[in-house]
């Protein structure tokens, strides 16, 4: 099976329910296969929408979750839930933790994201592992792209930094793998690999569900073993280690 090119969609906003199933379903998976085996102190500082937390826990794991106040709620079994900003993690000590997952968009919805990301590489023991999400610098021009904003698309690719208005009026920072190296390596974290969420279209997962809604488990493997370039999709995957 070979990707669908497909018009690029901003997460959350797909316009079929069969492809916020895949696209969840993706996102647990590659949470899962990239969950160490051994048990671990991980720290979660993801989006509201991850489920990360909840599968490390399942998985073993001991997790400290951070979260904001609207998005508290019930922890799950292994999981300790503190209400604190995600992207200053003062409270905790240099080192203190296996590994860190920034899932759902962290990077990207906090637009400081040198500070995030130099707060989650002082907390990692050395050698420890970082899972994170963000939005691609393809989303970002087809979005600006479908607000016709044509001169900011024209000086995108000379940008350091790409900031982009949802129509909600909230904004997102945008990463090409590159940008995405750049931000992690400035953090001493090295970047082990960077892949798309997804690349399957919506369009063509959503054909394939109607007709068969039990094929969703072979259209995650598919996807999982798919060829991609690691420029595609609306969100990249990076994983990381500390030097």
């Amino acid at each position: 099976m070979h990707p669908a090119a497909s018009v690029i969609t901003a997460p959350h906003t797909y316009h079929f329910p069969a492809y916020r199933l895949f696209h969840d379903a993706v996102a647990r998976a590659q949470v899962q296969s990239w969950l160490p085996s051994a048990r671990h102190l991980i720290v979660d500082v993801s989006g509201p929408h991850s489920a990360s937390a909840e599968l490390a826990a399942l998985a073993g794991h001991k997790v400290l979750r951070v979260i904001d106040s609207a998005t508290a709620g019930q922890s799950a079994k292994g999981t300790t839930h503190l209400v604190a900003d995600s992207s200053r993690l003062s409270f905790l000590s240099d080192g203190c933790a296996d590994d860190v997952i920034a899932d759902d968009r962290a990077l990207s919805t906090h637009l400081a994201a040198e500070a995030m990301i130099a707060e989650i590489a002082r907390v990692l023991r050395p050698a420890g592992r970082v899972l994170a999400c963000v939005d691609s610098l393809v989303l970002g021009m087809a979005t600006l792209a479908d607000q016709h904003r044509w001169a900011h698309l024209v000086d995108l690719p000379h940008a350091d930094v790409v900031l982009v208005p949802w129509p909600d009026g909230t904004i997102t920072r945008c990463y090409g793998p590159d940008q995405a190296r750049e931000l992690f390596t400035g953090a001493g974290l090295a970047v082990d690999w960077i892949r798309p969420r997804t690349v399957f279209s919506e369009s063509m997962v959503a054909q394939v569900l109607r007709r068969d809604p039990a094929s969703l488990p072979k259209l995650v493997r598919a996807e999982l073993a798919a060829r991609s370039d690691e420029s595609l999709g609306a969100q990249l995957v990076i994983a990381a280690s500390k030097r």
